[in-house]
């Protein structure tokens, strides 16, 4: 018998953030805009995963590809519990990246604000209608 006191710790490692569609090309086409590297012709795939900087991957899963493996899973109502953040090289990126997204016919969800904890932010809806984060630090000398 191990002895929990002595035995190596086996610590878990973020490695993916999933997210479930209901549509897969209009959510890796909102990805896409933010400069995710999508594979091409994905768009008909039950499963998607992109790689991003660092080693940790984003996953795309069609509803009925997670029903497949949990029967019991249903769409989410009444709002969202995680949301992706996008860091923007400058506030006036997230200015003009939330006006694309939006011009693009995604949902503006708070538009572009000087925030209190030293960012400019906004927050747009996926396709699915999870929040996305898009921020960048404040200038130093903003006060």
């Amino acid at each position: 018998m191990r002895d929990m006191d002595t035995a190596p710790r086996l610590t878990p490692r973020l490695d993916l953030v999933g997210i479930v569609v209901s549509d897969m090309a209009a959510s890796l086409a909102f990805y896409r805009r933010l400069g995710l590297d999508v594979p091409a012709g994905a768009e008909t795939a039950p499963h998607v995963e992109a790689a991003l900087p660092g080693g940790l991957r984003v996953a795309w899963d069609t509803e009925e590809t997670v029903r497949s493996f949990d029967p019991s899973w249903r769409r989410p109502e009444g709002g969202t519990r995680i949301e992706l953040a996008f860091r923007c090289a400058t506030p006036a990126d997230v200015d003009a990246v939330y006006e694309e997204l939006v011009g693009a016919g995604h949902g503006g969800h708070l538009k572009p604000w000087d925030a209190v904890w030293g960012q400019r932010y906004a927050v747009v809806r996926d396709p699915d209608g999870n929040g996305v984060s898009l921020f960048a630090d404040a200038p130093a000398d903003a006060s």
